[in-house]
């Protein structure tokens, strides 16, 4: 049975996270708001549907079987367990959970750089905002969520989150790098030499088969505008 993935179509956003899971479980999958005609309506009509008693709230969710799940960190809870991307004991699968959900809380900071007064308003409505936030964000948040999963990786027994295994939360950290990358070449350029082991997951995952072979194929959109990373040069200084 193949799992069903919803998203916006045009877009790596959060669905990003999870695609980057099941291209390294070798998962069989359909995006299908990509790669169905009629699939931007199905996923309208699954969050609007009278018939779940908890529909979920917006995309990205997961449906398989009869199940269908919400939120980029549960769906990678969800994954990791039946994949082998997460640790078998509750313990340690919760701390990687933790990990994962502060990742959540670093992916909306980095959105509200370029939209800090709210989504509703383009980023022309507030650039003065977005300068002051991307300054802020640099200056004080980098530092504090890179810096703690480099402390994570300082303390790990091996070269990943929790040790010598991959997990979902290594994936994670290799979309980061790479959309940092792209919104804010200069700024990361220079950020860098402070977390090699970051670096270094980052490496190692691009590195996996499966997902060079992810990155190379057309599943893998091109970073953009429109996303999460965006690329504005006044906010690259």
């Amino acid at each position: 049975m193949a799992y069903e993935l919803y998203y916006w179509p045009m877009i790596q956003g959060r669905g990003e996270f999870v695609r980057l899971a099941l291209a390294e479980a070798g998962a069989d999958y359909v995006d299908v708001a990509r790669r169905s005609k009629n699939g931007m309506q199905a996923m309208s009509k699954l969050m609007e549907t009278k018939r779940l008693a908890v529909p979920p709230f917006a995309p990205p969710f997961l449906k398989f079987g009869n199940q269908i799940i919400g939120h980029t960190a549960n769906i990678l809870l969800f994954l990791g367990t039946r994949h082998g991307l997460a640790p078998k004991a509750e313990a340690a699968r919760l701390q990687l959970h933790g990990l994962q959900l502060t990742i959540t809380d670093f992916v909306s900071e980095i959105h509200d750089t370029h939209h800090p007064l709210g989504p509703t308003l383009y980023y022309e409505e507030q650039r003065a905002a977005a300068k002051r936030r991307t300054d802020e964000f640099w200056k004080q948040r980098v530092p504090k969520y890179l810096g703690y999963f480099e402390d994570i990786l300082k303390r790990s027994d091996g070269p990943y989150a929790l040790g010598r295994r991959l997990s979902y939360v290594d994936l994670s950290l290799f979309q980061l790098v790479e959309g940092l990358r792209y919104a804010f070449p200069k700024r990361m350029k220079r950020f860098e030499k402070a977390i090699p082991r970051v670096l270094d997951v980052r490496d190692r995952v691009a590195e996996r088969p499966r997902i060079k072979a992810y990155l190379a194929s057309d599943k893998r959109i091109a970073f953009n505008e429109y996303g999460i990373f965006r690329r504005y040069k006044a906010l690259d200084r």
